[in-house]
């Protein structure tokens, strides 16, 4: 299975840093049995989204092949937010700070995109239904794999369709070294 997996962070944690935070969950996805990292994107400022009362965000994006024998796609919805947990991740408010947040955005199977149908409930809905609106996804993912679609559409089109504003605010940190 093919997956994709944004993460987001904008307080420090004990790790210090959002960068930090998202660091040591990549490390440790990469690291566990029956995940292999393919791609990742550079990290990015981005503002925040929804709530805006609040710093802005560090972004990134993996790309990773998941072993079906181990993981189902909800297992791996879990895997991530045990990542979540090790960081203290407190749920106060929608959209709100948060020391780290991984979203699952999309898998294929066998070269076929998954799509829920309502499978897992509100648990886990695929592709993720934000997904193709925010920036501070499709830049970073588009940067990890240019050749990348969402939904049979190509992201950077869906790029193309984000407010400019929006656009303008998700600036590449290049000598920020994150990845796993």
């Amino acid at each position: 299975m093919k997956a994709v997996l944004a993460f987001g962070a904008n307080l420090p944690g004990d790790l210090g840093d959002p960068v930090a935070q998202i660091a040591r969950a990549a490390r440790s996805l990469a690291e566990s049995p029956g995940i292999t990292v393919t791609a990742a994107s550079a990290m990015y400022a981005t503002p925040p989204w929804g709530v805006e009362d609040q710093a802005e965000f560090r972004n990134s994006v993996l790309v990773v092949e998941v072993d079906e024998a181990l993981f189902s796609p909800l297992d791996l919805l879990h895997r991530c937010q045990d990542e979540e947990k090790a960081a203290h991740r407190v749920r106060h408010r929608h959209w709100g700070p948060r020391t780290l947040d991984i979203d699952l955005i999309s898998l294929w199977s066998a070269g076929v995109e998954i799509h829920s149908g309502g499978r897992w409930g509100a648990e886990l809905v695929l592709p993720h239904p934000w997904a193709h609106a925010r920036a501070f996804v499709l830049v970073p993912w588009n940067d990890a794999d240019p050749a990348a679609t969402l939904d049979g559409q190509p992201v950077a089109g869906l790029m193309a369709s984000c407010p400019a504003g929006d656009l303008a605010g998700v600036r590449a940190l290049p000598d920020v070294a994150w990845a796993p």
